[in-house]
């Protein structure tokens, strides 16, 4: 049951990428052993009609415990905490193979002092084709459900 551990780091910029596609192959990332770091979330796409999406969501934030509203579930506001649940979703999360991959997993919003001279990559299958029209940015979305955008590091 040795697993062979890769200490090598990907920096992955999220900007123009979808979201769910960009999710897919970086929990397969992490299932492999790779550190997975990405910026620019607030910059990922949701693809479909803004006001949709922005209502799903809202409708999404209604969900709680019916006896006691502050046992949750939680929704995250913010783009990181959005886009890390979405992969999250797509890892075994209760096994320990899962819970450690998870641990790997770094999400944040613009770029950090420290990754700014890294060498970033993103992933061909997962940048957007059509026009910004038919997308909605991460960001806008959590703008709209309760974030107030001031995570900035500058």
């Amino acid at each position: 049951m040795a697993e062979k551990i890769n200490n090598q780091q990907l920096t992955i910029d999220a900007t123009d990428c979808i979201a769910g596609r960009m999710s897919s192959h970086v929990s397969k990332l992490l299932q492999q052993g790779y550190q997975v770091r990405i910026v620019n979330a607030e910059k990922t796409m949701l693809s479909g009609h803004r006001a949709k999406t922005i209502q799903m969501y809202k409708e999404f934030l209604e969900i709680s415990s019916n006896t006691n509203p502050i046992h949750g579930p939680f929704h995250p506001r913010r783009p990181d905490r959005i886009l890390t649940k979405m992969i999250r979703g797509m890892l075994p999360k209760r096994k320990s193979s899962g819970i450690t991959a998870l641990k790997r997993l770094r999400v944040y919003v613009s770029v950090p002092p420290e990754l700014k001279n890294t060498k970033m990559e993103s992933f061909e299958d997962s940048k957007i084709r059509k026009p910004h029209s038919y997308f909605v940015t991460l960001g806008e979305v959590a703008k709209e459900i309760g974030w107030n955008g001031q995570d900035n590091y500058e």
